[in-house]
């Protein structure tokens, strides 16, 4: 592939239909999209509230999954994270005065989160391929060997 090689021929392509999807504007200067999903528990059933999330290709997002539940749980999809570019995740907890304080802030590829009891999770992203991906799930294990997603916490994301 000469100099460049194919992750870098991979690189650029994602830039490219980043490019194109946004009109060639300036990316890093584009107004954020907040979302917010709710992990947790309501009548003994495992939830993500809401289960189904719809983004646009080359808008950057910012995913908050906020668990105020007494129990862990993951955000996981496979499609959905090999067809987004993440630009950063950052952990958050409230404080006692309500409001969130950063904790960590992690940057590449993320395939999973899992958030704990009590804190928040934000998934900083730009979708860079369409698709459908009926794989978001918690697969933290119960004691009887069902999963979170047995229970009912399951998703679909939708990518345009």
């Amino acid at each position: 592939m000469g100099r460049i090689g194919r992750r870098g021929m991979l690189a650029l392509g994602a830039t490219a239909v980043m490019a194109r999807a946004a009109g060639a504007a300036d990316l890093s200067r584009q107004p954020l999209i907040e979302v917010v999903v709710e992990l947790g528990t309501t009548d003994g059933r495992h939830l993500m509230v809401p289960d189904r999330l719809r983004f646009e290709i080359g808008k950057l997002y910012k995913l908050v999954l906020r668990n105020r539940s007494p129990d862990a749980h993951y955000f996981t999809s496979d499609g959905f994270a090999a067809s987004i570019w993440t630009r950063k995740v950052q952990l958050t907890q409230s404080g006692p005065d309500g409001r969130d304080r950063i904790l960590a802030e992690i940057k590449g590829a993320i395939r999973e989160i899992e958030v704990h009891p009590g804190s928040s999770a934000e998934w900083w992203f730009v979708p860079v391929q369409a698709g459908r991906f009926t794989d978001l799930r918690c697969g933290i294990r119960l004691a009887d060997g069902s999963t979170h997603a047995d229970h009912g916490m399951r998703g679909e994301i939708l990518l345009e």
